[in-house]
């Protein structure tokens, strides 16, 4: 079953959906919708169990793309362009695959069509058995999260998820805080979030992969694969980035896509 996303709409022109990585929500990419949607309509959406889109006991490719295309067409979008970071270029790739006839363009930021191992268990295991009870700020939970995740900016990122109780739903003795993630069904289904998305493919329409330079997640070994699902696939290389690519270097991002979207085909 479907569920209605939370979605934030900016911007006039031909429909972009953005779709943000795990653990994340609308707003990761909110700096690359800021810089398109002078020319595109720009359709940002939390992903089931993410931000404020609804929980569910359930969380994999097949469900999440479904999700997407429900939102088009409650949306009335007959055909989209989709920008997918991470987790999300999964969600799109999967959209490409599922539905082709939907989809326009597609953009993939940094992640291939393949299973990976598990990469998140440390952060999994800091998130989940963090005692909220006992967080009283977000610097008690970030010291918390500290014997868990050394980087302080992927700390800042993951703590976006921790949100105040309102005071009056605030029990005596309960936490301050609550996490705005499904964080029991993201741990269950991680190995789902794993795996590459499904279909026998191809999509034959233009799709646009983005690597950041110092990030692993693309490989030379994925080639098959990637041409096998999306025969017309090009890659391009941000220099000085990693997996974060969209953040640390947002003009020559969004200056990649913006050069893609406008292109005839």
């Amino acid at each position: 079953m479907t569920v209605a996303l939370n979605h934030r709409i900016t911007g006039e022109g031909p429909p972009l959906i953005l779709l943000h990585g795990l653990f994340g929500s609308l707003d990761n990419l909110g700096g690359i919708a800021r810089r398109l949607e002078d020319q595109w309509q720009i359709h940002a959406l939390d992903e089931r169990n993410h931000g404020s889109s609804p929980h569910t006991d359930t969380m994999d490719y097949p469900a999440m793309a479904a999700d997407v295309i429900a939102y088009m067409d409650a949306q009335a979008l007959d055909k989209v362009s989709l920008l997918g970071h991470s987790m999300g270029g999964k969600v799109a790739m999967q959209v490409a695959l599922q539905a082709p006839e939907r989809v326009e363009k597609l953009i993939v930021a940094d992640i291939a069509p393949v299973n990976y191992k598990p990469r998140h268990d440390a952060i999994l295991e800091g998130l989940t058995s963090m005692d909220l009870t006992g967080v009283r700020s977000r610097q008690d939970a970030d010291r918390l999260m500290a014997d868990f995740v050394e980087e302080p900016g992927v700390r800042q990122f993951l703590l976006k998820n921790l949100e105040r109780i309102p005071r009056e739903d605030q029990q005596e003795g309960g936490p301050m805080f609550r996490w705005r993630l499904n964080l029991p069904v993201i741990d269950a289904c991680y190995e789902h979030l794993a795996r590459a998305p499904e279909g026998d493919g191809p999509f034959d329409g233009p799709v646009l992969f983005l690597k950041g330079a110092d990030s692993a997640y693309i490989q030379e070994k994925h080639r098959d694969d990637i041409q096998r699902l999306f025969p017309q696939a090009q890659l391009r290389i941000i220099q000085g980035t990693g997996h974060w690519l969209h953040a640390e270097k947002a003009d020559s991002f969004a200056a990649l896509c913006r050069r893609f979207l406008s292109a005839d085909e």
